[in-house]
């Protein structure tokens, strides 16, 4: 059992809780994630790791509440445990020896790339963070990215957040005006991932791309997870969760997200109802 130290509502979509985790705490490294599950008859969930605290031990993870089990997870207070925790699982963010680095992030998923700055700023990089949202009443971590920042850039999709636009033309904008990087990280929808991954191939900038597909089990034994990367298959819970993004068969990984659509729009049916009843009870 794993309690629940604090719990935030970032915003209306986004949750932010964290966990005693002194073990994961100790051992996890950005671009890192873990494996849950609210209760014992849950599912397993992927979720990544938005800041560790090897001193307090603790964990925090950021998510927006969309399907049955993160519903779940959101209903959750502080005081209240999640039946188990399995990680750090996946391989680190490669973070050492670059001098340039643009860092995007989009929606929930700056909570991935927030800390992939920090690191690479810590390591002495010049970090170039942009994210992008909706709208300013979704936009989280502002104030932790700019800080985990070289020079920083928002913008949104109705432009409430001073620019009007997304991550792919403020970052086409930049290498117009002549500025280089050694890597791109790129971590939000498989549209906006698959749009830079466009653009910086015509500059050959190489391009990563944090993969969060289906997982089950955490091993690649279970094959939930699988993508096509160069032409082979690879499994994001061992392989990954991070890839060459000009490698990535993103169609395909489109695809494969809709797999349990039916499935779980009749868990999410199912939880909303338990919740209501609970609620009622309370």
């Amino acid at each position: 059992m794993y309690k629940i130290l604090k719990r935030q509502q970032m915003n209306p979509q986004n949750v932010r809780i964290w966990l005693d985790a002194p073990a994961v705490a100790r051992n996890a490294r950005a671009g890192q994630f873990v494996i849950l599950r609210v209760d014992e008859g849950g599912e397993r969930i992927p979720l990544t790791i938005a800041s560790m605290d090897k001193q307090k031990g603790e964990i925090s993870l950021i998510f927006h509440p969309v399907g049955a089990s993160t519903m779940k997870l959101a209903a959750k207070r502080e005081g209240e445990c999640i039946s188990d925790l399995v990680g750090p699982l996946g391989k680190p963010t490669e973070v050492e020896g670059f001098k340039r680095v643009a860092v995007i992030g989009g929606g929930t998923a700056t909570a991935i790339a927030m800390p992939l700055a920090k690191a690479f700023k810590d390591n002495g990089a010049f970090v170039h963070g942009i994210v992008a949202f909706r709208n300013r009443d979704v936009v989280i971590l502002e104030d932790e990215f700019r800080a985990a920042s070289s020079r920083f850039d928002l913008i949104s999709d109705d432009g409430s957040t001073g620019r009007k636009g997304n991550a792919t033309d403020l970052l086409r904008e930049a290498l117009e005006r002549g500025e280089r990087y050694d890597r791109v990280v790129v971590i939000g929808s498989m549209p906006m991932m698959k749009s830079v991954a466009d653009l910086t191939r015509q500059y050959g900038i190489k391009t990563i791309v944090s993969m969060n597909p289906i997982m089950v089990d955490g091993t690649g034994m279970c094959g939930g997870c699988r993508l096509t990367v160069g032409g082979k298959t690879v499994f994001a819970c061992v392989d990954g969760p991070e890839f060459d993004a000009h490698e990535v068969d993103f169609d395909q990984s489109v695809q494969r997200l809709g797999v349990y659509a039916d499935f779980e729009r009749h868990a999410l049916e199912e939880t909303c109802n338990l919740l209501k009843a609970g609620e009622k009870d309370a």
